[in-house]
């Protein structure tokens, strides 16, 4: 059997699973590592070649719950 239609039936085991730091399925179950965030490292994955997935992440996407309020109180 090859890799075509017919051995994707066979398929049914996770390699990934929900990662609990950034919510996607993307934490590899043996390894134990997430190919989106790159949990468990102390430090988010990103790469230079992923421009746009950085722009997606960095921030300014979020809510800004304390950075919002720093220009303000800068400025007065």
């Amino acid at each position: 059997m090859t890799k075509g239609t017919g051995s994707f039936g066979k398929r049914h085991n996770k390699t990934h699973v929900l990662c609990r730091r950034c919510g996607s399925r993307s934490l590899h179950v043996q390894k134990h590592t997430c190919s989106n965030c790159g949990y468990p490292s102390a430090s988010i994955r990103k790469f230079n070649w992923g421009e746009k997935a950085k722009r997606r992440k960095t921030t300014g996407t979020g809510r800004m719950r304390s950075l919002k309020l720093v220009s303000r109180k800068f400025s007065n």
